[in-house]
């Protein structure tokens, strides 16, 4: 009696309940696909008028990346015949060699926004500036080209706090500017002996493409404060080279460098008596001591002429330069040396020579350094190093208009 009486209202329910499944089956299956589409299609952007400095009109873009061993016949075999995906590989390496393409770099295709989707251009980025068009429109066409760059000139300022790295990261600035200020500052700043309160400002540009930033290009001008006095650097640029010059047009360029490495910290100075860590006897150290990690690279002091470069008992791997007739310069305990580095050889100033280590008697990694002036050993952190050239008389009045729009620039941002 029940299941008769039922029978009408179950008539009436089951085909409300299957419409109701089949529109939830219809919208889960049109979520999936838009969900699997978005994921595999490529990035298209079809409304830019312009990429990479090419017109689009009635063109549409397709980015992508290189993936893992994926050469350019696996990126364009869809699209271009073989036989001129030959053509590029062996006929156009002057402009770019194919072989050298990087997992992870950027691509595009352009192509025609009609039915046909012929592929007009083929775009792999070298770098996140410079990148080579392929172009099929006719004959095949391969160039190198640049994005364009916009320059946003930003400020920046600091109180050290433990040391120039800790201080940056600290504030969240970028780690290359402080990079870039430690070779600005490089001949006249010792980083290695900053104090807690010392500071420093700085006038510098960021490069944007396409908006994003993409990293710092120079560094326009920067005074740091350390031991009670403010050093100021301004850029001058001419005949493609950079330089920097104090207020006064002296440049910051010294014979030699403040200290052969970066970002370590002094573990032992030069004394006349000091107790050896392992042989435990009291004995002069003619050097200074730089902790710093297995592996970080030695810096040579100066231009001039490797005379030694090899094992030297307590000393392990050791290098010695001659820099004139005055000056030489020697690094111990390194765990290896740099390419081409033996006697003879001919090093700049600032090339990296070697590497630190713990060979020798040695109870950590760290670089023993020294300066001998006319054979006898000097206290490297008191070496009186002279400048070098000046700025011309005859780019003089352009400097000082440099210095006049900076400096007060400068002066006016606060640590």
């Amino acid at each position: 009696m029940n299941k008769l009486s039922l029978k009408p209202q179950v008539w009436i329910i089951l085909p409300a309940l299957a419409a109701v499944l089949i529109i939830v089956t219809i919208l889960g299956i049109a979520v999936y696909h838009l969900r699997v589409t978005e994921k595999a299609s490529p990035a298209v952007v079809p409304r830019l008028s312009m990429a990479y400095n090419l017109k689009l009109d009635s063109l549409q873009v397709s980015y992508g990346k290189v993936g893992n061993n994926q050469s350019l016949s696996d990126i364009l075999s869809p699209f271009i015949p073989g036989s001129i995906i030959d053509k590029i590989a062996k006929e156009t390496t002057e402009v770019f060699d194919v072989k050298k393409m990087h997992q992870g770099n950027a691509i595009a295709r352009i192509c025609l926004k009609d039915s046909t989707h012929r592929t007009l251009y083929f775009i792999y980025e070298i770098n996140s500036i410079e990148f080579v068009v392929y172009d099929f429109r006719d004959s095949l066409r391969v160039y190198r080209d640049k994005k364009h760059v916009k320059a946003v000139v930003k400020t920046a300022s600091g109180i050290i706090s433990g040391s120039l790295w800790n201080t940056f990261e600290k504030l969240g600035l970028d780690i290359n500017l402080a990079l870039d200020l430690s070779e600005v500052f490089a001949w006249t700043v010792d980083f290695y002996g900053l104090q807690n309160g010392d500071g420093f400002k700085v006038i510098y540009e960021e490069m944007y493409v396409d908006g994003r930033m993409i990293g710092i290009d120079r560094v326009l001008s920067a005074s740091f404060l350390t031991s009670g006095r403010e050093y100021y650097a301004f850029l001058l640029e001419g005949k493609g080279k950079r330089a920097y010059f104090d207020e006064n047009g002296q440049s910051l360029q010294r014979s030699f460098l403040k200290a052969p490495l970066r970002f370590s910290r002094i573990s032992s100075r030069f004394s006349r008596a000091r107790m050896h860590p392992i042989l435990r006897i009291v004995r002069p150290h003619f050097g200074v001591d730089y902790a710093a990690p297995h592996g970080t690279p030695v810096e040579a002091l100066g231009e001039g002429k490797v005379t030694e470069a090899g094992w030297k008992g307590g000393y392990g791997r050791f290098i010695a330069i001659r820099h004139n007739s005055v000056y030489s310069s020697s690094y111990a305990h390194l765990s290896g040396y740099a390419k081409n580095i033996k006697p003879g050889a001919h090093v700049s100033q600032g090339q990296v020579i070697g590497f630190v280590g713990s060979s020798g008697l040695a109870t950590g990694p760290h670089l023993d350094f020294r300066v001998y002036k006319n054979g006898s050993p000097v206290d490297p952190l008191h070496l009186e190093s002279p400048p070098s050239d000046p700025v011309p008389a005859s780019t003089m009045p352009m400097f000082k208009i440099l210095v006049d729009r900076w400096k007060p620039q400068l002066d006016k941002i606060k640590l």
